[in-house]
């Protein structure tokens, strides 16, 4: 049986370069309202928030905080929760 992982990777603050090289700019975007709901990953994503502030627990995990200037990449598989405590806007690419 396979193991699910549960981490978030975040880099806050990418430089340009790493930006760049992973062509964020022109993947789709995304935008939600203050909310809070469930989510569950079957494919891993990246994103880069444009604004925002939420709050990402997986299941049985460690809260992540994350907003405007990261870059997150959250695994296949997971089970979360996203409470949005602000609007947020982001690039994202599955995959």
């Amino acid at each position: 049986m396979n193991k699910i992982s549960t981490d978030i990777f975040v880099i806050s603050n990418p430089s340009q370069a790493k930006l760049n090289e992973l062509d964020v700019f022109n993947w789709s975007i995304w935008e939600k309202e203050i909310s809070e709901f469930s989510w569950m990953y079957g494919e891993a994503e990246t994103c880069y928030f444009l604004e925002g502030d939420a709050v990402v627990t997986p299941n049985n995990g460690t809260p992540v905080k994350i907003g405007k200037g990261d870059l997150v990449t959250f695994p296949a598989g997971m089970s979360c929760t996203w409470k949005i405590n602000q609007t947020v806007t982001k690039h994202y690419q599955f995959g």
